[in-house]
């Protein structure tokens, strides 16, 4: 396990390289960085689960926003991580600013916009612990982030740049967001993606399909679940190997996720596929499951990018992303239920 460099003395820092070469200990090396971009908002939660959005008594707001969840997903696990996106200037942006330094989260290259809002999302949680969502964004501060604006240092350093598919959506971020991939690419970064389909926000479905498809080759990493798997397709079965090696694997990619909720998740690559089950547990809300899953698989990544490459290496990997993932259901809101390392071997002693 890594841990990060203190501010130390250049002439202890040269000690303990010149103690390495004689066979002492190991200069101390810092986490391999993994850069988020997106969106990051408030969702407004029920109080109680099971009911509409008219029926509900009252809300709970809780930070959201899939790359944020992640970055928090990878530092809640002891990983080095980092967000770039834009909120408003306003007390709910400043308030998402200070929950991601709190836990951890670099937030250096997030943006605040005096003109937009930070962007709202009502969620309502079914009896079943599902969700549907009611997006408040006309246009909302995530959308207005400038190809100006981004930290250009903070994408260089991303051993992984991570993203999802809402920062598509609209221009200027889409166009934003096309620069920054381009620049983590160039300076040796691995590309993740989680489709993270959210139709409603998306002007058609054939518009989403598009926009979701027009980056896909890029990618090093993709994460998907059965339905957008189903969507992508046009109604294809998206338990078929066929449909997902034939329709969704793309040359350059080295690692395709299918994430199947509380039955685990299924991996393929060039070389072998297969099947991770997940931990048994009593789900209470599954916002940010996903999330806790990909934050899961990429701080293992991070600190062996190779891993995709060794099937064994990869299975014990997703065995744990699975358990971030159920662990996180259990306790409601996406940010607060993230796992603990020590959470999630726990888990998987029992087991």
């Amino acid at each position: 396990m890594f841990s990060f460099i203190s501010d130390s003395d250049p002439i202890d820092d040269l000690k303990d390289l010149s103690l390495h070469s004689n066979g002492g200990p190991e200069p101390i090396k810092p986490n391999p960085l993994v850069v988020c971009f997106g969106e990051m908002l408030i969702d407004f939660v029920p109080s109680i689960s099971g009911v509409s959005l008219a029926e509900a008594p009252d809300f709970k707001k809780a930070p959201g926003g899939a790359p944020a969840n992640v970055a928090v997903g990878i530092a809640r696990l002891g990983g080095s991580s980092a967000f770039i996106g834009k909120v408003g200037d306003d007390e709910f942006g400043h308030m998402l600013a200070d929950i991601l330094k709190k836990n951890k989260v670099d937030n250096s290259g997030m943006r605040f916009d005096q003109n937009a809002r930070t962007a709202l999302a009502f969620v309502t949680l079914k009896s079943d612990g599902e969700r549907e969502f009611m997006f408040f964004r006309n246009p909302s501060a995530d959308m207005l982030l400038r190809e100006s604006e981004l930290d250009l240092n903070l994408i260089k350093q991303a051993s992984i740049f991570h993203y999802g598919s809402i920062s598509l959506i609209e221009e200027p971020c889409k166009s934003t967001h096309l620069v920054a991939m381009a620049i983590a690419k160039k300076s040796g970064s691995i590309l993740s993606y989680d489709v993270n389909l959210r139709l409603p926000l998306w002007p058609s479905e054939d518009a989403a399909r598009q926009g979701i498809m027009s980056i896909w080759d890029q990618a090093d990493i993709i994460k998907v679940s059965e339905d957008e798997i189903t969507f992508l397709t046009g109604g294809d079965d998206p338990y078929d190997d066929d449909v997902v090696l034939n329709k969704l694997f793309h040359p350059n990619l080295k690692l395709l996720l299918v994430s199947e909720g509380p039955d685990g998740c299924r991996y393929y690559t060039k070389e072998f596929k297969g099947r991770v089950p997940s931990v048994k547990v009593k789900p209470v809300d599954t916002t940010g499951a996903g999330d806790a899953f990909v934050g899961g698989i990429l701080s293992n990544l991070a600190l062996d990018t190779n891993l995709y490459k060794d099937e064994a290496k990869l299975r014990e990997a997703l065995v744990f992303a699975n358990a971030c993932g159920a662990l996180t259901v259990t306790k409601k809101g996406a940010i607060p239920a993230m796992p603990t390392r020590d959470e999630v071997h726990e888990i998987l002693k029992n087991e």
